[in-house]
């Protein structure tokens, strides 16, 4: 729904196999094309912007920068930059048998170097950077929110974006947790008191809960 050419998808792939050879992506190509083709396919009446959590090296930062060019969004990043807080409750085996430790530091690359790499292979022009712990910077927003990608591992992180993020999302808007194959996170989206007590919404439609690690939620923007 938001106008491009085949030659601008066709190069959109290209550079997303580009970012990934030079930047170090945990993703696969295919889970960045499923949210772009999302992103793409809300077209223009669905307002808002594109708010990325958790950034790692930059490798989806710069991937959705590109993507927000294109339908002429903002991306609003936000991770630490420092790596995991202390954290309890998040570790065992996923739903796909692998074991997951997040310990306190874990994953930390610093903004200098994800802001090069968006430099290099991105659209930084699209890109706002908020540094520090999500309750923190997502306290700040208040603008419309189109998609927001969710990819911060912990129980606590996912509680924050949705305490923040969800009342923000557009009419049509969409969550995409790339979270969705730890049992910790499973857990919660399934849990209705959660939802109405936390969110104060019924719970939402949502595809791939317990099956995938993409978990699509689709905001009802309805009060319980």
């Amino acid at each position: 729904k938001s106008p491009t050419t085949f030659s601008q998808r066709l190069n959109l792939i290209l550079n997303f196999y580009k970012i990934s050879y030079f930047v170090k992506c945990p993703h696969t190509e295919h889970e960045l094309l499923i949210i772009a083709k999302l992103i793409l396919n809300l077209g223009p009446e669905v307002g808002g912007t594109i708010v990325e959590a958790g950034s790692f090296f930059g490798g989806s930062t710069a991937k959705l920068s590109l993507v927000a060019k294109l339908c002429n969004r903002q991306l609003l990043t936000c991770d630490s930059f420092e790596g995991f807080p202390q954290n309890t409750g998040a570790a065992g085996k996923s739903i796909f048998g692998r074991e997951q430790h997040f310990p306190k530091g874990g994953h930390a690359v610093s903004l200098e170097t994800v802001k090069n790499n968006v430099g290099k292979y991105g659209e930084i022009s699209r890109v706002t950077f908020y540094k520090g712990w999500f309750a923190d910077t997502m306290a700040q927003f208040h603008q419309p929110v189109a998609v927001a990608c969710l990819n911060g591992d912990l129980l606590q992180s996912m509680k924050d974006c949705l305490h923040y993020l969800y009342p923000l999302i557009s009419k049509g808007g969409v969550i995409i947790s790339q979270d969705g194959h730890f049992p910790w996170i499973i857990e919660l989206l399934k849990d209705d008191n959660y939802w109405q007590q936390e969110i104060h919404v019924k719970k939402p439609p949502m595809q791939g809960l317990g099956t995938s690690k993409f978990v699509m939620i689709w905001p009802t923007n309805a009060e319980c």
